[in-house]
Formats: structure tokens, sequence, C-alpha cells
């Protein structure tokens, strides 16, 4: 199968996004609404880090929201606090704690875990999705590189390393949700520095993935999220300022991250209101083309191949519609 437009010759080649491929199906598996699903329901717990805004708050509100116990965690205590006392009108103080986390050192990721067994004696569903963004270009700022790779990749490994082992031996079914980004796939220029972290964050998650389905007996999944335009402190949300048109709440996010969770899907492409599934997938491919094809380097953004990346997206989207 072609993976872009251009060949050796400078010819042209089919776009590979059609009707039916089997990379743009959804995964055949029969949606479970909330009450039978064997994670996502009512008495089940979920562990939140970097719950203390954005996406990670979100999706302590929403899993209260189906009476889930709740533990959240994040660096940020004032956040933290605020996250905190919105879950408890939900759900209740009693099935909510706290812990301030700094998923970066270890030993704090242990107290969380081991406050999480000490109340409730199990993990239904673990979301890793604390995640900073200094800036990190190819040649400046190594402190910040530093700082982004003890977060973004080591907080997410030392959460894993201390919570899988605990929940492969659980009886009930559990989850694992890693949150990725789009900029680990298709790497845009920027922020070499967060790109690179979220690219071993699904490199990671993959390999957890392969791990799990290969552990005799083993209830636990794990899944990637990779969040659109998501309006979130990461990406310029501030108090009183308006959610711009293209983007997703929080909420929307989190909510379409379920859906595809109860469906068992592995990648979690959220879409936005700028961006339909389908671009995400033809640039995707473009990406895997520049490798595939011996293009230069993030050629979507090279002088020389923009127009043709651009009519490639457009040939492409004509032949789905």
């Amino acid at each position: 199968m072609a993976l872009g437009l251009s060949s050796a010759n400078g010819s042209r080649r089919p776009s590979p996004l059609r009707p039916g491929a089997s990379f743009a199906r959804e995964n055949p598996v029969t949606p479970m609404d909330d009450e039978v699903h064997p994670v996502i329901h009512s008495g089940r717990v979920a562990v939140i880090t970097g719950a203390g805004s954005g996406i990670g708050r979100a999706a302590a509100v929403e899993l209260a929201k189906i009476g889930l116990k709740i533990a959240i965690a994040d660096v940020n205590e004032q956040g933290l606090s605020e996250t905190a006392a919105e879950v408890s009108k939900i759900v209740g103080e009693a099935n909510v704690i706290s812990v301030p986390t700094d998923v970066s050192k270890l030993d704090e990721v242990e107290r969380l875990r081991d406050k999480v067994y000490e109340a409730w004696g199990e993990v239904g569903i673990l979301m890793n999705n604390a995640a900073i963004a200094p800036k990190g270009t190819s040649w400046e700022g190594i402190d910040n590189w530093r700082k982004v790779f003890d977060v973004n990749l080591f907080g997410v490994l030392n959460v894993q390393h201390t919570f899988v082992p605990n929940m492969l031996h659980q009886e009930n079914p559990s989850v694992i949700i890693n949150t990725g980004s789009k900029q680990g796939i298709t790497n845009p220029p920027g922020n070499p520095a967060y790109n690179a972290t979220k690219a071993a964050v699904k490199s990671l998650t993959e390999s957890l993935a392969h791990e799990l389905r290969e552990t005799p007996a083993s209830n636990l999944t794990a899944h990637l999220l990779i969040p659109g335009w998501t309006f979130t402190g990461m990406t310029g949300a501030s108090a009183g300022k308006e959610k711009p048109a293209g983007a997703w709440s929080a909420q929307e996010t989190v909510l379409y991250m379920l859906d595809k969770v109860r469906q068992g899907q592995f990648y979690i492409l959220c879409p936005d209101n700028e961006t339909r599934r389908e671009v995400d997938q033809l640039r995707i491919m473009w990406g895997a083309g520049d490798v595939a094809e011996g293009r230069p380097a993030l050629s979507r953004w090279h002088k020389d191949y923009k127009a043709l990346f651009e009519e490639y997206i457009r040939d492409g989207l004509a032949q789905l519609d």
C-alpha cells in the first residue's frame, strides 16, 4: 500500500485513506453501558494523576458522576484541592482521596499507591495523566529537557512500575490509560522536548499493551489517550478566557475517551471542532511516509513538499466524501 503521493520519479500515488481501509475502521467491539462495563461503573476505584486541572480534573468529575471512588494526585496542591472539593460534592468526601504527588519522585508515587490500597484495596482505572510542557529546542533549554522527561516519561514509568504489579493480581478487570499526544506522533515543530516525551509514552504504552496481552490470566488492559485540541491550562486556558470554537472542552475529551475504553480500543485518537478524525489519519500516514519513502524529515513543513502535502489531504478527503 502506498503511503504518500510522491515516488522516486515524481509520479503521484493514490491516497492511502479510503472507505473500508482497515486502519480507518472502529474497533468492532460491542459498546457497553456504564451499568454493565466491568471497570467503568459505580463502586470501582479510579486513580488519576495530573488531576489538579484540565483533562485530569474532568476525568475525576465524570468518573465520580458514574459513581466511582476517586483518588487524585497532582503536584499543584491548590488545583488538587479544588478538584477534590468539586468531586466530593458529587460522590461524597468518604469516596475521595487527595494526595499531593510529584510523579517524578518514586517515593511519592509509592505513597499514593499505599494510601489507595489501604483505603479501598483495588484500582479499577489508573489514568497516568500528569504532564508539563516547558520548551526545549534541539540545542537549547537542557534544564527544561530534564524537567519534561522527569515528569512526562519517568513520571509515567514511576506510576506504571508502582501500580501495575498490584493491579495484575486483582481479581476484577482493570485498565490503565496513559495520556499521550498527537505531537508524539506527527512531531510538529515548536517543542521537540515535549514531542519526544510523548513519542516515548506512545512507544512504552504499546509495549505495555503487548506485555499485558501476553501475560497469562491478566485482567489488565492498556490504552493510549491521544487528545485533540483541548482547552486546558497547557493550551492557554485561564480564568475568564473563552474557549476557542475549534477546541474541545476537557469534558468532551474525557467523555470521548470513556466511550472508546468501553469499546476496548487501544488508540484513542480524539478529534476536535477544527480537525476531523480523517484529517488526523492522513497526517499520521503522511508522517509514516517520510520514513518509508525517504522524504526529508518533517516534510509536511518543508517548503518543497507543502503543496504536495496539501494536495494529498484534499485527495484523501475527496475519496471519503
